[in-house]
């Protein structure tokens, strides 16, 4: 394994020094602006707005139920033990945002844009992230079980241990990323799309037959 594919060094979520505990959100309106937060322990929940930002705010074990926020901006945020199951965040900008422990089942982050993100035992079964884009990116330990990365840009993206089975990821290269120590049966790609892939010898035998490839004993 080359060592410089699982080394990337990602900005973290920048602290505020004036953050504000315990604040509760039960309206969001187009463009509205929340900073130097902890939002705890709450559902957020009926919400459609477009353009909303979050900067340097933390959101542990809350709810997000029925929340469209289409062209999101969240900088500088972490969302820990929270419930993000089918959101919508289409056209989301996410930078320098950690997700620990938490549920985006069903989410749709299709068409958005995730630079400096660290992602570690998330369940984004089923999620949508068609024409994304990946820079500075690591999954560590999460489920991606028949997600969608179709069409997708991934640069300097590292996987680690994560269970990928049955994802879509046709349209999106693989090159140089390392799906070694991951679980990708029944992964929808194209030739063109893994040229260039980081996969195991057992790996190797799955997409000898996705090749057509007939292998003689």
């Amino acid at each position: 394994m080359d060592n410089k594919q699982r080394k990337i060094k990602i900005e973290k979520p920048r602290s505020s020094m004036h953050i504000r505990s315990n604040r509760k959100i039960s309206d969001i309106f187009d463009e509205d602006v929340f900073e130097d937060m902890l939002i705890s322990d709450c559902t957020i929940s009926n919400l459609i707005a477009n353009k909303v930002s979050f900067n340097r705010v933390i959101f542990k074990r809350v709810i997000f139920s029925e929340v469209i926020l289409n062209s999101l901006d969240v900088t500088d945020v972490r969302f820990e033990n929270c419930d993000l199951s089918n959101v919508d965040f289409r056209g989301a900008i996410v930078h320098r945002v950690e997700f620990v422990n938490c549920k985006l089942m069903g989410s749709n982050i299709s068409d958005g844009t995730l630079q400096n993100v660290y992602i570690k035992g998330c369940n984004f079964n089923f999620a949508f992230m068609k024409f994304i884009k990946m820079k500075k990116v690591i999954l560590e330990e999460s489920m991606f079980k028949s997600s969608n990365f179709q069409n997708s840009k991934l640069e300097k993206v590292v996987f680690k241990k994560c269970d990928l089975r049955l994802s879509q990821m046709s349209g999106t290269s693989l090159s140089g990323i390392d799906l070694s120590d991951s679980k990708i049966e029944g992964i929808g790609v194209g030739i063109e799309d893994v040229k260039g892939m980081i996969i195991s010898p057992i790996q190797s035998l799955y997409f000898t037959k996705l090749l057509g490839v007939l292998i003689k004993e």
